[in-house]
């Protein structure tokens, strides 16, 4: 990717600062991308970080030219692309978590004849990391690696409801309408007294059932069984409903974490995570 910047600022400033400035308004464009923004227009990159119209277009062509967004279904909009998908996975897959899970995610997707899915906390929301598939039913459904979920899914609520960062919470929370952060913030105390969130899209049929795993710090993933909803169970003591916690129990015990005791409310602040 070449951004021209030095026609896109001031004239008297050098090469090097030239280029300082277009990969720092780069980064600036890319981070306005979240579970909650996923696609957005040139005028609108352009009104959220103070540049003209034409200078935020040429910037969004020149990121779809390198691959880090695309252009969306919509005429005019651009959504995150290929590259910035495969680098956020790549980054994520460095975590601890990364290197032990495969094996409890084989095994619990093999006994529970679902998909599982391992998400974790991107810059403003989770990011899927590793899905693991069972291939001898008829009906596989699966999830893009490096999927950013939105705040409606299991995972995503599971990570509200233990984030230390509650300030960030609150934020993401402040984005959408107010039914809807008191549907979700019911739903997160939900998650907090049983330990598991179970979502169910009527509309599409299909069931996701999350649990948290926890490091020394606090929750540092999510796992998740995702199915046909005739297809699982999320009753308490359901063959897949087991398998799903004592795969992030297991998880848990061997990156040195403690869950905390159910009815626990909002974590406490910890400036470590």
């Amino acid at each position: 990717m070449h951004v021209n910047e030095s026609r896109l600022v001031n004239g008297d400033e050098s090469p090097a600062q030239a280029d300082i400035q277009a990969v720092r308004r780069v980064g600036q464009v890319l981070r306005l991308f979240g579970p909650d923004t996923g696609a957005l227009t040139a005028a609108e990159v352009a009104d959220r970080i103070g540049l003209n119209r034409t200078t935020a277009h040429r910037y969004c062509v020149s990121l779809v030219a390198a691959g880090l967004l695309d252009r969306g279904p919509q005429g005019g909009a651009f959504v995150p692309g290929a590259v910035l998908l495969q680098l956020g996975a790549f980054a994520l897959r460095r975590q601890e978590v990364m290197r032990l899970a495969p094996p409890h995610m084989q095994r619990l997707a093999s006994h529970t004849h679902l998909t599982a899915v391992l998400s974790l906390w991107g810059s403003s929301g989770p990011i899927v990391s590793r899905v693991e598939e069972d291939t001898t039913g008829d009906v596989l459904l699966t999830v893009r690696v490096g999927t950013q979920l939105t705040l409606e899914t299991a995972q995503a609520q599971v990570f509200l409801a233990y984030r230390r960062d509650q300030l960030q919470v609150d934020r993401l929370l402040g984005n959408l309408a107010a039914a809807d952060q008191t549907r979700i913030r019911g739903q997160i105390e939900a998650i907090r007294r049983s330990g598991v969130a179970v979502l169910r899209s009527a509309s599409r049929g299909i069931t996701a059932i999350a649990v948290p795993v926890f490091n020394e710090y606090g929750i540092c993933a999510t796992v998740a069984l995702l199915g046909i909803s005739a297809l699982v169970s999320a009753e308490e003591r359901s063959p897949q409903l087991l398998a799903l916690r004592a795969a992030g129990d297991a998880l848990t015990a061997e990156l040195g974490g403690t869950p905390p005791p159910l009815d626990a409310g909002p974590p406490p602040v910890h400036h470590r995570l």
